[in-house]
């Protein structure tokens, strides 16, 4: 049997586990050894399964993720969500649809500090979903607007995503957060506007809000200069080499903990904080070593190489090359996490991607923002699941569903706008 039958058919053995439920890390590291140990032999099998988990547990270079879940966590302790929101419902005024507006933009400057989609959705949903139902909000717009701006976590930097994509493919950090920003921001301002479209066409979805004095919409702004500054400092410090991601992680985390501190946050919260910490990153960790060893499997079994000459001998285009691995992702996304998703797919797409002469950076960014879209598409889309745990009981899984797809709509026009012009994600860093 070829190596490369033993690779596709513990593939699907892989898929059928994860179907059975068994852990994705799991099922990666499991699906690794045994095809690498049935391709090759099973002792230097077992010496990748022992050496594994201590090379990724004691690498530099994943420790910002830590760090930077440190810093969202942080900044969810001491409620720093709550002020974000009112200061931005303050400068929308009695606009129609204003808490909305101010419910997707505090999403993104929160995200900008979190670096996850779940952790914003989560935050921000405890203080905008009470005050938006108590005002009139038809839910599918309040929780749909959330669960949507939730996703913004995973595209602006400092991201889990782009960081985890940048390792596995050994990319510059730096340079995928700093591609990440313009694609990051125009997804917020799509989002902006969809909530003015949605609610223009169909005004009985929201409420006028509160009018507000150009004092009060000053002071609102005091909300946004913790977030400011401390993305400031890391995205800057990142930019004019001031320090590398990993230090920019630690001068963000630690930011995020004076700010803490400054607002009374007790030994006990901070404990809590930690200990939140350290159940996320081993999580990923654990992903991230079932992914190496399911990386080893996939080299030895050549799929990779396998797969680039099917696509040469096809003669397909460098666009249709990536059509293709999208509507991979967009398939996957409807039923898998987006990290899991990442470290399970990256290894093997990203040569064919590489052997169609697409740049790297480039595809890192649509290949985020493809991710992106399954946090909020069915069956699974995991912001919609942490929304509606959150939510209020009666609120119907259907209709956060129903209020997200405009905003699917917005984020399918983000990726051909980022897929006709690549300047738009590779501009800062050329």
């Amino acid at each position: 049997m070829s190596a490369q039958l033993i690779g596709f058919l513990c593939i699907a053995g892989m898929l059928g586990m994860i179907a059975l439920r068994m852990p994705i890390a799991m099922a990666m590291a499991a699906t690794g050894f045994i095809g690498f140990g049935l391709i090759s032999a099973f002792d230097p099998a077992l010496t990748i399964l022992q050496r594994s988990a201590m090379s990724t547990l004691t690498s530099y270079s994943f420790s910002p993720i830590p760090m930077f879940i440190l810093m969202g966590v942080l900044a969810s302790k001491a409620r720093m969500s709550a002020e974000l929101f009112h200061g931005a419902k303050s400068l929308f005024g009695a606009w129609r649809g204003g808490m909305a507006l101010a419910a997707v933009s505090s999403c993104g400057v929160f995200s900008a500090i979190s670096g996850s989609s779940l952790a914003t959705a989560a935050s921000m949903s405890k203080v905008a979903l009470p005050e938006m139902r108590a005002r009139g909000y038809a839910d599918s717009l309040s929780t749909g607007t959330i669960a949507a701006g939730g996703t913004l976590g995973i595209m602006i930097p400092p991201s889990i995503a782009l960081l985890l994509y940048a390792l596995i493919t050994e990319q510059s950090v730096g340079d995928m957060f700093i591609a990440g920003i313009v694609p990051g921001l125009i997804g917020l301002g799509l989002y902006l506007l969809t909530i003015a479209i949605v609610v223009a066409i169909k005004p009985s979805l929201a409420t006028p809000g509160d009018p507000t004095t150009l004092k009060e919409k000053l002071v609102g702004l005091k909300g946004l200069v913790p977030f400011t500054g401390i993305f400031v400092l890391i995205i800057g410090g990142i930019y004019t080499g001031l320090f590398t991601p990993t230090e920019a992680a630690s001068v963000g985390a630690f930011g995020a903990l004076l700010i803490a501190l400054y607002r009374g946050m007790r030994l006990r919260e901070f404990v809590a904080a930690v200990r939140e910490t350290l159940v996320i990153s081993a999580m990923i960790f654990f992903m991230v070593i079932g992914a190496e060893i399911f990386g080893y499997f996939i080299n030895v079994s050549r799929i990779s190489f396998e797969l680039v000459q099917i696509v040469n001998a096809m003669e397909l285009t460098p666009l249709m090359v990536l059509m293709a691995i999208l509507l991979l992702y967009l398939l996957l996304g409807m039923v898998m996490d987006s990290i899991a998703m990442l470290l399970l797919t990256v290894p093997v797409v990203f040569p064919l991607a590489m052997a169609a002469g697409l740049d790297p950076i480039w595809f890192g960014i649509i290949t985020v923002i493809t991710v992106e879209l399954g946090l909020i598409t069915p069956p699974i889309g995991m912001n919609v699941f942490v929304i509606k745990s959150v939510a209020p009981k009666d609120t119907k899984l259907t209709d956060i569903f129903k209020g997200v797809l405009p905003f699917v709509a917005a984020d399918a026009v983000r990726l051909a706008l980022i897929i006709a012009f690549p300047v738009l994600a590779l501009g800062l860093i050329s």
